[in-house]
């Protein structure tokens, strides 16, 4: 059974830091790409970063030289390091694990950035 545990939100600052961890149970990094994604309120759900199985990564303009996705595989846990956060960045993000026929996501964690 495929299982993905956010954790790491919060309240923070503008400027601050949050780094948000993913906990994936029954799939191998080697196989299964990583992303995570974002929802504000009132908005789509958007991919803010993304790492293939072969460990490339690419980001959303928004927060390109902020954010920063990385993978522990001996932990199978995914992280998203967030720096510079601006009110903006507010929303609800979800860990997500896919390959081309499968599709796997977590149940959020919530950053909200304010002073």
């Amino acid at each position: 059974q495929v299982q993905l545990v956010e954790s790491g939100g919060g309240l923070v600052q503008p400027g601050g830091s949050l780094r948000l961890s993913c906990a994936v149970a029954g799939i191998s990094f080697s196989i299964y790409h990583l992303a995570w994604h974002r929802q504000a309120p009132g908005k789509q759900r958007e991919s803010v970063a993304i790492m293939t199985s072969g460990g490339t990564t690419s980001y959303a303009e928004s927060v390109k030289g902020r954010f920063t996705i990385s993978r522990d595989s001996a932990k199978n846990t995914v992280f998203l390091k967030m720096t510079s956060l601006k009110p903006e960045d507010t929303g609800a993000y979800y860990c997500n694990t896919f390959s081309r026929t499968e599709d796997y996501w977590g149940q959020g964690t919530q950053v909200t950035v304010s002073s």
